[in-house]
């Protein structure tokens, strides 16, 4: 079996962005506003056109002051102009003081801003109890960003914090990558939707609903198939015509050895596969390949969509996409930074038994802390991902013992 860092780089080797794909171009990136970017990747540089903030400004409410005119002459000046943010100023009189606001621009001539509680405000003139420092409650031209800086690289996932970053230098519109566009389908006859009646030995598809929320989550454009037939005909006939227009295809169910597993068959029929057991539980079948798509035209070459087969049980499919699934699709989107921040947290519990495959455990922080382990871990106990807040990445024959530090890595982390 495949190692998870293993299998996590065999997957990521073989990612390319899609605005990488030769024969569409430029047709991968778009133009879109600014307003409208969240959670896109950036396909250019955005370069500062200006420094920001453009002009000294006040960080404070009081005055502005020349700070000669108080360390040589009279510690109370005349109010010679007043300036709201968004006006204009004059220069600074010598000899006088201006009023000013948070976010104003500083006259010229004024080299520091008093705030006005250390002032005594009287007719027409105002009195100073400080003595400022050259440059004091001044915030200087560019101090933020400079002309002409890169402030955000090609690649970045725009989040809103980055948004409100490109709109203060002016951007009113963004080049980001196209969405990626991924078909999934569900297979398993035993498979129901909720709303139907729940016939002998059949399951609500829980799976349908957790992956079509983790694809939106990052983005994607989703076509959902639903639920396939446990019959290899539909199948295949199901990952043909997903190929046609999709980037990845994405299935949930099907993937291990049994007499009802068509997914591998179809996929070997219609295109190529690894089939991979992954040293981890829960999770250990998944499946990564690719589908044909057919001769775009007489004599050109034949192209393909990714494939990736998760298990069917809801929670080794849920950690599964969170792991692999995941850091490939912010790769085919051509973000740059897709492993997600892990925390060292003390485990408060006892684990005596340790297994040989890596295992990642649901698992909470307490209010003192540390981490507390839901008490079932099967594969098939969705709850557990709902009580817990992140995972606990456990190396293989490893038991964890009270008050040791562990790896936790936050669903935070991992859902977006």
């Amino acid at each position: 079996m495949l190692s998870t860092a293993d299998a996590l780089a065999t997957l990521l080797g073989a990612a390319r962005p899609v605005t990488g794909v030769p024969q569409e171009a430029q047709a991968g990136i778009e133009t879109v506003p600014t307003l409208d970017a969240l959670n896109r990747v950036l396909a250019a540089d955005v370069v500062s056109p200006l420094d920001v903030p453009p002009m000294h400004t006040s960080a404070m409410d009081g005055y502005a002051v020349r700070v000669a005119d108080l360390v040589q002459g009279s510690r109370r000046l005349p109010v010679s102009q007043r300036i709201p943010a968004g006006h204009a100023p004059q220069p600074l009189a010598a000899g006088s003081a201006a009023r000013i606001f948070t976010g104003a621009t500083v006259p010229p001539g004024a080299d520091a801003v008093v705030m006005q509680e250390q002032t005594e405000l009287g007719e027409g003139d105002v009195t100073f109890l400080h003595t400022p420092k050259a440059g004091e409650w001044i915030t200087a031209q560019g101090a933020d960003i400079r002309k002409d800086a890169v402030i955000l690289p090609a690649g970045t996932r725009l989040t809103p914090q980055a948004l409100g970053l490109a709109a203060s230098v002016g951007c009113a519109t963004l080049a980001v990558v196209r969405r990626v566009k991924v078909a999934v389908f569900f297979t398993g006859d035993e498979l129901t939707m909720p709303g139907e009646p729940l016939r002998p030995g059949a399951i609500y598809n829980s799976n349908r609903f957790t992956l079509n929320g983790l694809l939106r989550n990052l983005g994607c454009e989703v076509t959902d198939y639903g639920i396939v037939p446990d019959r290899l005909d539909a199948t295949r006939a199901t990952l043909r015509e997903a190929a046609a227009g999709h980037d990845l295809i994405l299935t949930c169910g099907g993937v291990s050895v049994g007499e009802e597993d068509h997914v591998k068959p179809a996929v070997e029929a219609e295109g190529r596969l690894a089939m991979w057991q992954i040293a981890m539980k829960p999770g250990k079948p998944l499946a990564f390949g690719a589908v044909r798509r057919g001769a775009q035209e007489a004599g050109a070459a034949e192209s393909e969509a990714f494939f990736i087969g998760l298990p069917g049980n809801p929670v080794s499919s849920f950690v599964t996409f969170l792991l692999f699934v995941r850091p490939f699709l912010l790769r085919l989107a051509g973000t740059t930074h897709v492993s997600p921040r892990a925390l060292s947290l003390r485990a408060d519990f006892t684990q005596a038994k340790s297994d040989r495959r890596n295992e990642f455990l649901r698992a909470r922080v307490n209010a003192a802390g540390g981490l507390e382990l839901f008490s079932n871990q099967s594969s098939a106990v969705l709850t557990s991902t709902v009580w817990g807040d992140g995972l606990i990445d456990n190396p293989p024959n490893h038991a964890i013992s009270a008050g040791e530090t562990v790896r936790f890595i936050p669903f935070t982390e991992l859902l977006y």
